[in-house]
């Protein structure tokens, strides 16, 4: 504990204020300002100690990710507000009721998210990750208990105007806490003893760390996020180095605790039955939206019938600015706008993995993969439901759907992969 005081200490100097005005000691040039844990200063003492990954160093963020991720949020922008217009004014007597809280939450995600780019260091992220996670299972305790009703479900916590989803923060925090456990006994885990340090450091802790914040998120019976947190753990956990063959053992239990939900809920089972007898269910009833939104995918063609003229989100489209943005997309768009959107997550997951690749440590490296697989995982899995490739289970489309915690939740962790990519090899 006394150890991440003195990180507390370290990043309250980083922000030290002077005649008013914010001092970055980030970009000072002294020596002397360089912590015992910065990179930078690693790198003054043990010269080239990655010799095949190239020169250690400190400069801007990744321009290309950085243009990669403003054009997601200003293609959500665009479709934020055409499939959102007619359902505010509907609704709330204002075309730009949703566009207005989207753009509000992504300023203030902005402007909360830039001086952690530009002022934080990697050691700082990983005292962040300690602090995430605890705070998410604080809340993921607290929504069982003080948890706000919404579309059937229990998943949100209310803090005046503004509502909080535990689940979307958990999703970060797991993939950090996972990082910096990963990174921390590497050593272990690339022990070749199969009941020593491999499987109690590469199997027997990560699962105990996913399956809290899991359990936690099963209580919610929210089943697209206990997917998401499972696949997400699984990625970081092979990507840190945990052996193949003891996933199929893994799979089992994770295949087990899905189906314990299904068995035990009686909204989850609901969905799975509409998704299989989609043309046996009342069309006006459980299938509606699942046959609007087809209905929208099929009339859009390659080129669409055009921005703002979709007719699907004049009430046949429950609330299309949400989950089934992607299908006003589709038929504002048609082929070609689904061509950019997955053109673009196809370059944020490329250029992700390029910053990964050079990060200044493992856990850096994992962060930054897990980050970036979260994006393109979630839009895969958004486009798998509303077409009715898998139930109905309520999956946002990251950066389009309409905004609040979650949209801001991803400018952050876009920021968290700027601020890392500030400290990255480069080839001699």
């Amino acid at each position: 504990m006394k150890k991440y005081k003195v990180y507390w200490e370290r990043f309250k100097r980083a922000l030290r204020v002077k005649g008013g005005e914010v001092t970055d000691l980030v970009n000072q040039k002294q020596d002397a300002l360089l912590e015992p844990e910065d990179p930078i200063y690693q790198k003054k003492l043990h010269p080239d100690p990655e010799p095949d990954k190239g020169v250690l160093t400190r400069g801007g963020i990744d321009v290309w990710f950085f243009l990669i991720v403003l054009g997601l949020i200003l293609y959500g922008v665009i479709m934020a507000y055409s499939a959102s217009s007619i359902y505010a004014a509907q609704y709330h007597d204002d075309s730009t009721y949703f566009i207005k809280k989207h753009l509000m939450y992504l300023a203030l995600a902005v402007v909360a998210t830039a001086p952690f780019v530009f002022m934080a260091r990697p050691w700082f992220w990983k005292f962040f990750a300690i602090c995430a996670y605890g705070g998410s299972v604080v809340l993921l305790l607290a929504v069982l208990v003080m948890g706000t009703m919404f579309g059937g479900a229990n998943r949100w916590i209310a803090i005046g105007p503004i509502t909080i989803q535990p689940s979307e923060i958990a999703k970060m925090s797991l993939i950090m806490f996972l990082a910096l456990f990963m990174s921390k006994y590497q050593k272990q885990i690339n022990t070749v003893q199969k009941f020593g340090g491999h499987f109690t450091y590469g199997v027997v802790g990560p699962v105990v760390i996913i399956g809290i914040i899991c359990g936690l998120v099963m209580l919610e019976k929210h089943l697209s996020g206990l997917i998401i947190l499972g696949v997400l753990g699984i990625v970081v956990m092979y990507l840190g180095g945990t052996k193949l063959k003891w996933f199929a053992g893994i799979g089992v239990a994770g295949v087990t605790v899905v189906g314990g939900v299904l068995l035990f809920s009686d909204y989850a089972r609901q969905r799975i039955d509409t998704w299989i007898n989609i043309d046996k269910v009342d069309p006006l009833g459980e299938a509606w939206q699942t046959l609007q939104g087809l209905y929208a995918i099929g009339s859009g063609g390659f080129f669409g019938r055009g921005l703002g003229n979709s007719q699907q989100k004049y009430g046949y489209v429950s609330q299309p600015q949400n989950d089934f943005i992607f299908t006003i997309l589709c038929e504002e768009l048609g082929m070609l706008g689904v061509i950019i959107l997955m053109g673009l997550v196809v370059l944020l997951l490329w250029r992700g993995y390029k910053i990964a690749e050079n990060a200044p440590d493992k856990f850096c490296a994992l962060t930054v993969y897990g980050l970036s697989t979260k994006v393109a995982l979630q839009t895969i899995l958004n486009i798998a439901v509303v077409t009715n490739s898998m139930p109905n289970t309520g999956i946002s489309l990251p950066f389009f759907s309409s905004g609040g915690t979650a949209l801001a939740l991803q400018i952050f962790e876009m920021g968290i992969i700027l601020s890392i990519s500030r400290y990255s090899y480069q080839k001699k």
